[in-house]
């Protein structure tokens, strides 16, 4: 069904295709348009089934459109048959149905949202939502202000009718809408809240009734009202209280574990269920071949799924990266159309991007795209830095440590996947499960055959790992850093495996630690495999950790012999990988038996020249480096084969314009070598640099690039560990 769903239309796949449940949006003020297909008796036909409709589902409207039914229901009897004919209502007439009809649809798509809303996220919004419902009774009145009730033949009930709905619709008290029971409700869960800040977290029977009058009665309850609340906080579709909303995920987080049973094998598989979409997310990136992305989803350029596509000035759509470094490139035409483009403004579309969100829905696999990632961390931190949510996390933490250490085998699992959320945001957070002595713990775990136990446990460390106190706890937990190594060996999910690698590249950060790593064995080995044969994601966080550790002085031996060089060496043909791959090997040829090993092949040469033509910036200086070690400590043979490399001459001035300090410093020292080397080519390569070279930075400037060979590469490039 997939492979088919992959060969037709996206649109029709989705339209087929049942989607998951969505939740629905607040509709906003003048957002819809009135019918245009309807008049006459038909739109009033559709007025009066949209009245009918709400006074069914809202008893806060029932009084006004009770009234309303009655009038609408009115003339349409008394107009009976002749309501059909066309011009039997007045233009004015007309008019007021058409804006009726818009106003009942607004009213109707806020009463949906305030049904299929969250508990807890119905009694935040209390007065925000009864705000909207005053404002739709404003609107309803201006419509009958201005309906011609003259012109409707309106009989003396109807007509008394109408001016009664008037007169409420016109009286406009802040109680409107106002539920005394909901307010003492929203005071009581403010109250709870109160409690934590102070430190003293209220009763269970004093939490019990809350979550009761809530309707929030078991774990699978309390956990959807969670999700619910976490979607709210990540979406930002309003102007929402984060610190309050947080608070409030964090205080039902401390009752699912406080008050309900959560270690029962129910609970654990509807749980690990929810996991496993993420783990198959995990392998699809690898060898999975259960499904496709429609061509519609892919980039024209990278052949990718597109995360942030954008429209060109031709009207194709690529997505932004490959456009914006297709256009960096110097290239003015359409890849894909070939027609000139007009000019370099992107715009998004929306459209497509929301069509490929619920694609990777149907199939379970997480679409970020830029709009969901821009922000996002900074959202998450804000809804937990309140001192309820500080506190309720704590006492949450506490639970959970616990369960780690005494529970039983499925609670041990349901904790550690816990405390990797917990773990995933706030430094408070990473802080005090880390004091609660989680990390011995949680090191216990990686030794589990349950895969669930095992890939929560090393992805919860990884999360920890990011606070810079808690690098040190792990590494001087005994036998923690030989377990790591283990699961990113044998693993039993990719996702762990991937975890592990990413793990020791956070560790890596550390300098007194990269020894200490290198020294492990099997460490150096298994992030060379994973580079050469992981996911996207593996390799990344492999090449990430392997760069780390290049950056010790006493690395190149161990790299040598664990093969990790040449894994390096074969990544710089994966644009993934590339970049940090070069600056990798650039670190790593102060020792000779390395250069010869990477510049005795010309696949190398024309790899690193490839990334100083379209890599990013950083990129490019990596690659620089790469070539000026292959120059510098590789003898005249491979000076020669560099200058013989097609494309060189273009390469070097474009980087001498505009790239970094340091990539410029270097691509003149690479000149200079070429020169040396008395090569027709290289001394033609020379003569026109050096021109570009003095008009940009002049004889002073040439001459001390020229004495420039301490051969450093720039510091370790900055990369932020993407939190699973």
């Amino acid at each position: 069904m997939a492979a088919a769903a992959a060969a037709s239309s996206p649109v029709e796949f989705l339209l087929r295709r049942p989607s998951p449940p969505r939740r629905r949006r607040l509709p906003l003020a003048g957002a819809f348009f009135a019918p245009t297909g309807l008049a006459g008796a038909t739109l009033l036909r559709a007025v009066a089934s949209l009245a009918a409709a709400l006074r069914r589902n809202v008893d806060a409207l029932a009084r006004r459109l009770a009234l309303l039914s009655a009038i609408l229901e009115s003339i349409l009897l008394d107009a009976g048959d002749d309501a059909d004919g066309a011009g039997f209502f007045s233009d004015a007439a007309s008019l007021c149905f058409r804006e009726l009809y818009v106003v009942l649809f607004r009213a109707d798509l806020l009463v949906s949202y305030v049904a299929s809303a969250g508990r807890a996220w119905a009694l935040l919004r209390g007065p925000h939502l009864a705000a909207s419902f005053r404002d739709l009774d404003a609107e309803l009145a201006v419509v009958l202000d201005v309906l011609p009730a003259s012109s409707l033949g309106l009989s003396r009930d109807a007509a008394e009718h109408l001016d009664l709905l008037r007169a409420r619709c016109r009286r406009r008290s802040p109680a409107q809408y106002h539920d005394p029971d909901e307010a003492a409700l929203r005071d009581r869960l403010l109250a709870a809240l109160r409690r934590f800040e102070l430190g003293q977290p209220p009763d269970h029977p004093t939490l019990r009734s809350l979550l009761a009058d809530m309707d929030i009665s078991n774990a699978a309850s309390c956990r959807a009202e969670i999700d619910y609340l976490e979607e709210q906080i990540l979406s930002q579709e309003e102007d929402i209280d984060l610190p309050l909303v947080g608070s409030v995920v964090a205080l039902l987080r401390y009752c699912l574990f406080a008050l309900f049973d959560t270690g029962n094998a129910r609970a654990l598989r509807d749980w690990a269920m929810v996991g496993n979409r993420q783990r198959m997310l995990s392998m699809g990136g690898g060898d999975d071949t259960s499904f496709s992305v429609p061509k519609e989803f892919s980039c024209p350029i990278s052949l990718d799924l597109m995360h942030d596509p954008v429209v060109a000035s031709t009207g194709q759509t690529y997505d932004r990266p490959s456009i914006i470094q297709w256009i960096e490139e110097g290239h003015s035409t359409c890849p894909n159309s070939g027609q000139a483009l007009a000019d370099h403004r992107l715009v998004p579309n929306r459209a497509l991007r929301s069509l490929i969100s619920q694609w990777c829905l149907v199939f379970g696999l997480q679409y970020d795209s830029p709009e969901s990632n821009e922000g996002m961390a900074d959202c998450i931190a804000s809804s937990c830095s309140s001192r309820a949510a500080i506190e309720a996390n704590k006492a949450t933490a506490r639970i959970l440590v616990r369960m780690l250490e005494y529970g039983s085998d499925n609670a041990k699992a349901v904790a550690a996947k816990e405390i990797r959320l917990l773990a995933k945001t706030g430094k408070q957070n990473r802080a005090f499960i880390a004091d609660l002595g989680a990390i011995p713990l949680l090191c216990r775990l990686l030794l589990s055959t349950d895969w669930m136990a095992q890939e929560n446990a090393v992805t919860a460390l990884l999360n920890l790992s990011i606070f810079e106190p808690n690098k040190a706890r792990i590494m001087e937990q005994d036998g923690c850093l030989r377990l790591i190594v283990g699961v990113l060996q044998n693993g039993c999910t990719t996702e762990a495996k991937e975890n592990a690698a990413a793990t020791l590249f956070s560790l890596s950060v550390v300098h007194d630690y990269k020894k200490l790593i290198m020294n492990e064995p099997r460490a150096v080995e298994e992030l060379a495999s994973m580079l050469t044969k992981g996911t996207s994601r593996g390799k990344k966080d492999a090449v990430m950790a392997l760069f780390n550790l290049s950056t010790h002085p006493e690395s190149s031996a161990r790299m040598l012999e664990s093969c990790a060089v040449v894994a390096l060496i074969q990544s710089l043909r994966n644009d993934t990988v590339s970049e940090e791959a070069a600056g990798a090997l650039a670190l790593l040829m102060k020792q000779p038996s390395i250069v010869h090993l990477v510049g005795s092949s010309e696949t190398v040469i024309t790899s690193l020249v490839g990334l100083m033509r379209r890599g990013t910036p950083k990129g490019k200086e990596n690659a620089v480096s790469a070539l000026y070690e292959i120059c510098r400590r590789g003898g005249s043979s491979l000076v020669q084969r560099v200058a013989r490399i097609p494309g060189l001459n273009t390469v070097i001035q474009t980087i001498t314009l505009n790239g970094t300090k340091r990539a410029k410093k270097k691509a003149s020292l690479i000149v200079k070598m070429c020169q040396r080397s008395q090569m027709p080519s290289a001394m033609a390569l020379g003569s026109t640099l050096t021109v570009v070279d003095h008009s940009l930075v002049g004889n002073n400037n040439l001459r001390r690039a020229a004495s420039f060979g301490s051969g450093e590469l720039s510091n370790p490039i900055s990369i932020s560990v993407q939190v699973p």
